[in-house]
């Protein structure tokens, strides 16, 4: 049964996908006392990136606004994959995203917002977070961007 945050992604018209199973030796998410780390999550849909390159070049902008949105739900799901229910998520603590980026690309911070409103518009209040927003030469599998999220948990 869904709780009130998969409901609140069913009415952006949005679903939780399955989690990104690993591409090396580490766990899609780990948690810690009440704090659940997610490594970085790529804008996988149903296995395969959509889209490849630096942003700036082979990827515009908007584009990769997007694509970190995808990496945000993808992070979404790792979270539910530790915690059980996202119901359970007190607040996002940080998010860091990583843009691969075209030499002279500048616009990481807007990129890196795709995931920080959809974590507003579906956790409130509770979504609001630290953040880092990094360009980067290259990702893995040529992503143009990645996201790992850290979050609070309520008690058991």
């Amino acid at each position: 049964m869904a709780g009130a945050v998969e409901a609140k992604l069913a009415e952006l018209g949005l679903t939780l996908p399955d989690v990104v199973p690993p591409l090396a030796s580490y766990q899609p998410a780990v948690q810690s006392g009440v704090y659940v780390y997610t490594s970085g999550q790529l804008p996988m849909v149903e296995g395969k990136l959509s889209v490849t390159g630096k942003v700036g070049a082979e990827v515009t902008p908007d584009e990769a606004k997007e694509l970190a949105k995808t990496c945000a739900l993808n992070a979404l799901a790792a979270v539910k994959s530790v915690a059980g229910d996202l119901d359970r998520i007190k607040r996002v603590v940080k998010v860091v995203g990583f843009v691969a980026s075209a030499a002279d690309f500048t616009g990481q911070p807007a990129v890196i917002n795709g995931a920080s409103e959809l974590l507003g518009a579906v956790l409130g209040d509770k979504g609001v977070h630290a953040r880092s927003a990094v360009g980067v030469a290259v990702l893995p599998l040529d992503a143009p961007v990645e996201v790992e999220v850290q979050v609070e948990l309520t008690g058991a």
